[in-house]
């Protein structure tokens, strides 16, 4: 292999030169050509590439990090000097200069943690993704927090701002996914339902026995979690193994056998727990969080009368519904001077979900009732009679009790800005890093605009809207053709000549050599993605209205889950997604009202926009999920430096993670410059430019067909 010569002095001038700017900031670079000179090529390219970078976030840090990378050099390898770079980086971003030059004067520091940060995991970093893999498991809703020590109180699960206890990265990653998993099963499987207190109060050392408990708790749960995530059950042995954990005591072999018979209960650990009393516990498994019975009782107690008071009066509610969907009963006039007794439910298991009655009558309890009655059961082992007797009139303030939203107008106006709001990363292309927590970005609910607009634009495109409903109707009904199947309608030419292929090569062949007609079933959630930016004003935000439209119209007959937000904003602290249709509200009056209150609004900065409405989507459980975007240009926000190419890579790294999460996204833009750079963020087939509002539903229904067909 050719070996490249060192670069020499006056190009190294040249390339410090630009990136130091040194027409206007007057920096001496005479002694670092001579730090650089004597170094091999690898590693001049290494450091200049990494001064270019620094470079593009400030200058003073990148010549600051250049006078000290060489003496570096010997002491770190170029994997923790990278991140020493980003690290600095990270700190100018987030409290300013002076802090940042301190990261680079103070390289011992850094030293100290230095294993830390290169190959730790960090909290703002795997939360956003374990709290959609949290999303996918059983039980009650869970919240991840930044914590002092990994522990739940059974609402929360927190983990320390940097997990490093593993090698790698990766490790590091999943040693937090294994934490995350083991304290939900310590509210999945009932460890939280136990009365610490009166438990430990039977023993003279109630550390000890707690202690024990844990012991026998934690190989409880083990075994849970074998039966019910055998594939991450497995990872986390490996993550054990090469963490060295120790294998279990001879004395305690006996009571993984026990616990075995019935290990979805605590009280199958609690029956064990005199003779595991006396015994010396075994070290925790890595991944293992230790019971805090505290905080445990005070968010149990807090909880217990919250959802009390919830579950009886939304069960008031739906009480109050039945009685008006059903047929008038004539009363016997001493009976309407008499207040009816309260409604009574029953309620048990139905699969994942539940099944309510009343008065025999099964009804479908809304996704609220279900999360309080999966809440109650974690925490009573079954729902009290009394919990599932509606409220009578005036006997609960609900109110205390539900999560309100802060107005974001007067958030925004305030000081604490970040109050409530959703940070993100964004993608810093000449970095080649994220910049961390770097957007401010708020939920808004959008002012509705004229209720009759939505019967305006169905008059004026009646035709349309009937062609666009057959279509998708037609849809409805489509199959899906599945190929090398072992019997079906026709021959698989492809699989056949396959199978030929390996016959004559003395290979068995394959039985898989038909193709299928299988009706599709639909299981499909699209999220409409609107750019309500100042340059829509025109005719552009008439098309968008006037699509979306004809879109809910048509979509309506196919009966999948759709949900349309808008997005806008000015600067990255101030990032808007507008509400205009969630996945679970119906195409009402207030949906189309809120159609016709779409109006440009500020500036177009779209990364942020994607990864708020994909990690919304992703909440939704359904087998495609579609991410189509409506914009008339590319990414821009004039006040900073999300114009041009910055804003476009930022976009292209946002719809890189949302298919990398299972999402599928597509753009539908009314740009004619879109070719210049659709290609790069989307993909050549992910996006499509149209010229009038009639084609706009109709592409759609393309994407439609080519996706779920």
């Amino acid at each position: 292999m050719r070996i490249s010569p060192p670069l020499a002095g006056e190009e190294l001038t040249r390339r410090l030169e630009t990136a130091f700017d040194v027409e206007f900031t007057f920096h001496k670079v005479g002694h670092l050509v001579d730090i650089l000179a004597p170094l091999d090529r690898d590693t001049q390219d290494f450091i200049l590439d990494l001064v270019d970078r620094i470079a593009s976030t400030n200058i003073q840090i990148s010549y600051e990090f250049t006078r000290r990378v060489v003496a570096a050099l010997d002491r770190l390898d170029q994997r923790v000097i990278e991140a020493w770079a980003v690290h600095a980086m990270d700190t100018y971003d987030q409290v300013g200069l002076r802090p940042a030059l301190e990261v680079l004067f103070k390289v011992d520091d850094f030293l100290t943690h230095a294993h830390a940060r290169a190959a730790g995991a960090f909290f703002n970093e795997v939360q956003p993704v374990l709290s959609s893999f949290l999303c996918g498991l059983s039980g009650r809703r869970l919240d991840l927090k930044e914590g002092e020590q990994v522990y739940t109180d059974s609402e929360r699960l927190f983990l320390p701002n940097v997990m490093a206890l593993m090698e790698s990265e990766a490790d590091n990653f999943l040693l937090c996914k294994a934490q995350v998993t083991f304290m939900w099963a310590q509210t999945r499987f009932g460890s939280a339902r136990v009365d610490f207190a009166a438990v430990l109060a039977r023993f003279p050392d109630p550390d000890q026995a707690l202690a024990a408990f844990q012991a026998l708790d934690s190989l409880r749960l083990d075994i849970c979690l074998a039966r019910e995530l055998p594939g991450l059950w497995r990872d986390m042995q490996g993550l054990s193994h090469r963490h060295g954990d120790t294998a279990l005591p001879a004395g305690w072999r006996s009571f993984a056998a026990a616990l075995n018979r019935n290990p979805a209960v605590p009280e199958t650990a609690l029956a064990l727990l005199d003779t595991a009393y006396v015994l010396e516990p075994p070290a925790a498994r890595i991944y293992q969080a230790r019971l805090n019975p505290p905080a445990i009782a005070a968010a149990r107690q807090a909880r217990l009368e919250r959802e009390t008071i919830l579950l009886r009066v939304k069960l008031a509610k739906l009480a109050e519904e039945q009685r008006r969907k059903a047929p008038p009963v004539p009363l016997d006039p001493s009976e309407e001077r008499q207040a009816p007794p309260p409604a009574r439910f029953e309620a048990k298991p139905d699969g994942l979900g539940w099944e309510l009655t009343l008065d025999d009558q099964p009804i479908a309890p809304p996704e609220d009732v279900r999360q309080l009655l999966t809440s109650v059961v974690l925490d009573w082992g079954e729902i009290p009679p009394e919990m599932l007797v509606a409220a009578g009139d005036g006997e609960y303030d609900a109110a205390r009790y539900e999560v309100k939203d802060k107005d974001p107008n007067e958030v925004w106006q305030g000081t604490y800005h970040l109050e409530g709001a959703h940070l993100y990363q964004e993608w810093d292309f000449a970095r080649q890093h994220y910049r961390k927590n770097w957007c401010v970005l708020r939920e808004i609910d959008l002012e509705p605009g004229d209720p009759g607009y939505v019967a305006e634009v169905i008059a004026k495109h009646q035709g349309l809207v009937k062609h666009l409903r057959r279509t998708f109707e037609a849809m409805r009904d489509e199959s899906r053709l599945l190929k090398r199947q072992a019997q079906g309608d026709d021959v698989d030419i492809d699989a056949l000549v396959e199978a030929l292929a390996d016959a004559r090569d003395g290979r068995e062949m394959s039985e898989q050599l038909f193709m299928q007609r299988h009706r599709a079933d639909r299981n499909l959630a699209v999220m409409f993605m609107v750019d309500m930016s100042g340059s829509t004003k025109g005719w552009i935000n008439d098309a968008e209205r006037e699509s979306l439209v004809m879109l809910c119209e048509s979509l309506e007959t196919l009966g999948d889950r759709y949900a349309i937000h808008g997005f806008s904003g000015t600067t990255r602290k101030r990032c808007e997604i507008y509400r205009i249709k969630t996945f679970d509200q119906a195409y009402d009056a207030s949906v189309k009202a809120r159609i016709a209150g779409i109006v440009p609004r500020e500036y177009t900065r779209m990364g942020v926009a994607i990864r708020h409405l994909s990690r919304r989507l992703n909440e939704v459980e359904a087998k495609t999920k579609l991410l189509i975007t409506l914009s008339d240009g590319k990414p821009d926000d004039y006040f900073d430096s999300y114009r041009g190419q910055y804003g476009i890579e930022d976009t292209r790294q946002a719809l890189f993670e949302a298919r990398r999460s299972g999402i599928h996204p597509f753009c539908i833009t009314i740009d004619r410059e879109g070719k210049e750079y659709l290609p790069h963020m989307y993909g050549h087939a992910n996006w499509v430019e149209i010229d009038e509002v009639r084609k706009l539903p109709l592409k759609v229904a393309d994407i439609y067909r080519r996706l779920t067909t």
